[in-house]
């Protein structure tokens, strides 16, 4: 798992599972510190499993509390229907590309 970070946006590329959330969490909370709010780009991440959607989510409501956002672009198709089916979509605001910004 490749993990950058630039301004409020946090570049994910690779497998996110267990084995690189440690790395994401601390990315994503330098950024949840200093940001209203922030990006999660997907879009070159090849899967993630269990461990890696309950860190987004965590994340996310962390955000949702002090009323900020939580915002992943460029989910691929597959993606976009494992956070449906997993029903964690709904905890995230979800953009399809960077186009859509």
């Amino acid at each position: 798992m490749q993990v950058s970070a630039s301004g409020n946006t946090m570049r994910l590329a690779g497998r996110f599972d267990g084995r690189s959330t440690g790395e994401v969490r601390d990315t994503l909370h330098e950024l949840i510190e200093t940001y209203d709010d922030v990006v999660v780009e997907l879009s070159e991440v090849e899967s993630v499993d269990a461990t890696a959607l309950r860190l987004l989510a965590a994340a996310s409501a962390l955000m949702e509390r002090d009323g900020r956002t939580l915002t992943l672009r460029g989910a691929s198709p597959s993606l976009r229907r494992v956070l449906t089916f997993t029903r964690v979509r709904r905890v995230f605001s979800v953009e399809r590309d960077a186009a859509a910004v």
